[in-house]
């Protein structure tokens, strides 16, 4: 596998896409993008279906006391489980 970016086929650029996605990096910047217009219209085209799914299933924060609740679960199903010999 190529692991210059600038020289990188479509191919392995696609084979990362996931985990550049899921790095949170810039990838506008990313060097294959620069030079290739399919995989910038892929890109493009995930981001567009990444924003509708957002719009159809937006984030919903959690009540105050989930955390206090699983926590409060934990502690009593720690406190119910036999002591390991």
């Amino acid at each position: 596998m190529n692991h210059d970016p600038k020289s990188m086929s479509c191919q392995e650029f696609q084979e990362q896409l996931p985990d550049l996605i899921g790095s949170g990096a810039d990838l506008a910047s990313h060097p294959h993008l620069q030079s290739c217009d399919l995989c910038r219209a892929l890109l493009h085209d995930l981001e567009t279906i990444a924003e509708a799914a957002r719009q159809l299933f937006p984030i919903q924060q959690p009540e105050d006391a989930l955390w206090d609740r699983i926590e409060s679960a934990i502690r009593k199903e720690e406190g119910s489980q036999p002591e390991a010999e």
